[in-house]
């Protein structure tokens, strides 16, 4: 099936969830045959997981047109990404709480994907900084780049967070906040107070 496709079937399972939304509803929507969509694909599940393949490498090759886009290692940390923003927030969406309700499977298998790749363009990043002399050279990047993806993504699903008191623009900031300090020689320092107005 083409992006289109896939795109405007993204749309239906997030707004309607992932066990709501049935083959049914989807033949319906492109006024074809439920023969025809399931000559295509066998059943719910294989579609879930092209569409959340076709979304997870929409927000990847977005990450990675900005890394080419922004020289300076912490300058990019900080440019603003609506893609990983929108990716974050829908980790609450209707969709993603029937994913790990009735399709656990699916759902751990699409994390763990965007886990590695999203790590991968945070371990280029830190690769870059330290070329640039703004990130320590003493840490495990894949490890580093691990952790800041969790705490990223753990917002919605955080036993210790209280949510009603940190939103997550705030929640976001201090995450971003935390792992760059952690990260950066006395060099990238400067370059935080330049682009976040640390003290």
């Amino acid at each position: 099936m083409d992006k289109t496709f896939l795109e405007k079937v993204a749309e239906l399972f997030i707004e309607n969830g992932a066990k709501t939304l049935t083959m049914d509803d989807i033949a319906k929507e492109f006024g074809m045959s439920k023969k025809t969509l399931y000559q295509k694909y066998s059943n719910k599940e294989a579609l879930l997981e092209d569409v959340l393949e076709y979304k997870l490498t929409e927000v990847i090759e977005k990450l990675s047109e900005l890394d080419y886009q922004i020289e300076n290692a912490v300058e990019r940390m900080y440019c603003r990404d609506e893609q990983i923003e929108k990716a974050a927030r829908s980790n609450n969406s209707l969709l993603i709480r029937q994913l790990l309700k009735y399709y656990p499977a699916i759902f751990n298998k699409h994390m763990m994907n965007f886990s590695e790749r999203f790590s991968s363009v945070l371990v280029q990043n830190i690769k870059r900084g330290r070329e640039q002399g703004f990130y320590r050279m003493d840490f495990d990047a894949d490890l580093y780049a691990s952790i800041y993806f969790q705490m990223v993504m753990s917002y919605d699903s955080s036993p210790f967070l209280d949510t009603t008191k940190t939103d997550r623009t705030e929640y976001s900031n201090v995450a971003l906040n935390f792992y760059m300090n952690a990260i950066t020689t006395e060099l990238g320092k400067q370059q935080l107070i330049k682009y976040n107005n640390l003290k």
